[in-house]
């Protein structure tokens, strides 16, 4: 991947993740010269499979972890050789209560075993029917919804008309703690529900601003459905089919090019990045940025604007063979899908309210996925056959004030606290579980929001480059167009800054190339 010689191109992405593929992607297959700035040794951006733990043949899945954004018509439109594969099980959430060591257990698709489980922890089929009720509205919402994530921008008054208005008022006009509260009594199936709101948001439940209300949106429609799904191979994947993709529509890829500075005037644009060999410019028509609004600020010498605050903990984690658990449930199904470890709503909404007071929470909500049981090509088959498995933990309610003083500190005491929660429901110890590395070291790694920051460029660990915005606009000035426009005519978001994006979804790459295509001449 070496720049070209031209000193004009008709669009500059800056930024190799999966957004800027995307686009790059549509933009070159249109016939438009396109050029692809990655500060990075590699393409991908946070979408990324790496060999985490020296000498130990395993791609894990670094940062993002699992896929349900992105649409299919994506897939189709772009040629991607890409598998997602489904999970046997949508979650399981080990519980303990009077005395008892239970697991809430929802299959996919949910069958009878589901209902048995709820009626197990509850002691009846009311919560089980509520939940029922609450996921087929939602799903009605995201039939609606999904369609126009990649179509220019309609109003929230159009959708509201088409959907339960009842539900439209629940999700999206109320705090998403009233309606969890409302329509679930017991406090665990209220986590269960709850947690797709703060994945990656920091706020609480009845928080004014509804960004937990948008969080759970993103988090449930996907392609219509919601489904979150393992790419064969990792994440690193999907980035990988994507650079293949963008190649062959015949996009110029330069790694290793740290963008330093961006100028638009509306017609004319320039791009200046540092290289192995030195300083270098090049003009352009259009400019896509793919990196987080507050650096595109930073690029184009704007006043610096309020930094976003990530708030989540990533531990990598490597094991020579899953943990037995204190409920006696067979670990390969309950770590199949997401497993929850104290995330009760009540546990969710303390945590949140210690951490905004700037302390670690005492008792640390997260989740765990173990994506080797559902696609064990990312182990080597040595480690197959001998029973490794790889875990990723989400640690919920880590902003990143609390890393701000000490880094260092502050996340071994986060790592003891997150892995002694999951430690807490284990039949075993963990340590005995986790493989070692060549050098003999446990195979463990976290990442605070410092650490993503430092190491992928998301301005404060904001793994979506700031908070959600609801995918419509209630401003009918604004109708039509595409949701990636900033104060300049011929320079755009293509990245999880955009209106539609967050997560890994190519929703705003496209949307971008598109807004471009109806630009050109």
């Amino acid at each position: 991947m070496v720049a070209e010689s031209k000193n004009f191109y008709d669009v500059v992405i800056v930024g190799g993740g999966h957004n800027g593929l995307v686009a790059a992607t549509y933009l070159a297959g249109a016939g438009l010269s396109t050029l692809v700035l990655e500060q990075q040794s590699h393409t991908g951006g946070a979408a990324v499979s790496e060999q985490v733990f020296p000498g130990v043949d395993a791609r894990l899945s670094r940062y993002s972890y699992l896929v349900s954004l992105l649409p299919d018509k994506i897939v189709a439109d772009l040629g991607l050789s890409l598998e997602l594969r489904s999970r046997s099980v949508a979650s399981y959430t080990p519980v303990r209560r009077g005395g008892r060591d239970l697991g809430l257990m929802v299959e996919r698709p949910e069958g009878a075993a589901t209902r048995e489980s709820f009626a197990a922890l509850t002691g009846g089929d009311s919560e089980y029917d509520a939940w029922s009720a609450f996921y087929g509205s939602v799903g009605e919402l995201a039939g609606v919804v999904a369609p126009t994530l990649l179509e220019p921008l309609v109003s929230g008054a159009s959708l509201r008309n088409r959907v339960d208005p009842a539900l439209w008022a629940a999700l999206v006009e109320r705090p998403f703690g009233e309606v969890v509260e409302q329509r679930f009594a017991d406090d665990t199936v209220r986590g269960v529900v709850a947690t797709d709101s703060v994945i990656g948001t920091f706020a609480g439940l009845r928080d004014e601003s509804l960004i937990q209300n948008r969080c759970f949106l993103y988090h449930l429609i996907g392609n219509g459905t919601g489904e979150w799904r393992v790419p064969v191979g990792g994440m690193g994947a999907v980035t990988d089919a994507l650079a293949a993709a963008a190649r062959r529509a015949g996009a110029a890829l330069v790694v290793n090019a740290s963008v330093t500075s961006v100028e638009a005037d509306g017609t004319r644009a320039s791009i200046t990045w540092m290289g192995g060999d030195g300083e270098r410019s090049v003009d352009c028509t259009y400019v896509l940025a793919n990196v987080a609004p507050t650096t595109l600020a930073a690029l184009r010498g704007q006043p610096a604007s309020a930094r976003p605050e990530g708030s989540q903990l990533k531990i990598n984690l490597l094991l020579s063979r899953l943990p037995r658990l204190r409920s006696g449930d067979d670990p390969r199904r309950a770590f199949a899908g997401t497993f929850h470890i104290d995330e009760d709503y009540s546990q969710l909404e303390t945590a949140y309210r210690q951490a905004a007071a700037g302390a670690v929470p005492s008792v640390a909500p997260s989740e765990v996925y173990c994506h080797s049981l559902t696609d064990p090509s990312i182990l080597s088959p040595s480690l197959v056959a001998s029973g490794h498995q790889t875990l990723t933990v989400f640690g919920v309610h880590f902003p990143t004030r609390l890393f701000a003083s000490d880094n260092d500190a502050a996340r071994d005491e986060s790592v003891r606290r997150v892995l002694g929660g999951l430690e807490s429901y284990l039949d075993e110890p963990l340590e005995p579980c986790i493989a070692r590395d060549a050098d003999g070291n446990l195979c463990l790694e976290a990442k605070t929001p410092l650490d993503i920051e430092q190491s992928v460029g998301m301005p404060g660990g904001h793994i979506f480059h700031g908070d959600l915005q609801w995918p419509w606009v209630d401003d009918e000035a604004e109708v039509g167009r595409w949701g990636v426009e900033t104060d300049v005519a011929n320079l755009m978001i293509c990245g999880s800054g955009a209106r539609r994006g967050g997560a890994v979804s190519g929703i705003a790459g496209h949307n971008a190339a598109m807004a471009v295509l109806e630009l050109r001449p």
